[in-house]
């Protein structure tokens, strides 16, 4: 029921906070508003599940900046973008951030009630999400630490090449390290092993970047 879910309206705009406000609640929805980012992140409650109604364009911090502040300040909540006309490739950048989706000014009310509807059901399903990333580092901690960063460059989408240039091994011993993951991971298939280290969050460029590329240690064996 739409009666037990809050939402957060992030918005400088008074017109905007109000009309959203009454929208929601004849919704069902529990609403609490902000008006500058700041003010929400100091003042939402982290522990109570919500959604987020999040304008780009704010005085001080903007929609941006405080999408990315989110999780530091404990609030791993699904977001969608409120955006003005023009700005369509700063909601772009949200979404490649992780937002839900983006609305334009002024908004469609079914729109916004289907954007809500895929906001939650994200939410909701954090809990599997917990259970299968939980599940996916224990198979990863059956790997040796080689074995470990073998699937780390695979999942970054590199050839065994650039892997074997990075590590300091050869590409032949690449291809002993891949085989040994999928028999201890017990998949039969390539893509089955990535599904598995995308689910440990595995696979960020800029941390084999960081690792092996810039003042690395050498490679283990």
């Amino acid at each position: 029921m739409a009666d037990s879910k809050l939402i957060h309206i992030v918005d400088d705009e008074e017109a905007v906070r109000r009309s959203l406000d009454f929208l929601l609640r004849t919704a069902g929805y529990q609403v609490e508003k902000w008006p500058d980012g700041e003010a929400f992140l100091k003042g939402a409650e982290p522990t109570r599940p919500a959604c987020v109604l999040l304008d780009v364009r704010m005085p001080g911090m903007d929609g941006l900046q405080v999408q990315r502040e989110m999780v530091g300040h404990g609030l791993n909540f699904p977001v969608i973008v409120l955006t003005g006309h023009g700005d369509i490739n700063t909601a772009v950048q949200a979404m490649q951030g992780g937002a839900v989706d983006f609305l334009e000014k002024p908004f469609n009310r079914q729109r916004l009630l289907e954007a809500l509807d895929s906001a939650f059901l994200r939410l909701a399903d954090k809990e599997g999400q917990r259970e299968r990333e939980q599940w996916a580092k224990t198979q990863i901690a059956l790997l040796t630490d080689r074995e470990e960063e073998v699937l780390e460059g695979l999942a970054c989408g590199y050839p065994n090449k650039t892997i074997a240039h990075d590590l300091g091994i050869s590409s032949r011993t690449v291809e002993v390290y891949r085989a040994n993951v999928m028999e201890k991971l017990r998949v039969s298939s390539f893509a089955d092993a990535l599904r598995v280290a995308f689910a440990a969050g595995m696979g960020s460029e800029s941390e084999w970047r960081r690792k092996y590329l810039i003042g690395s240690s050498p490679g283990r064996s």
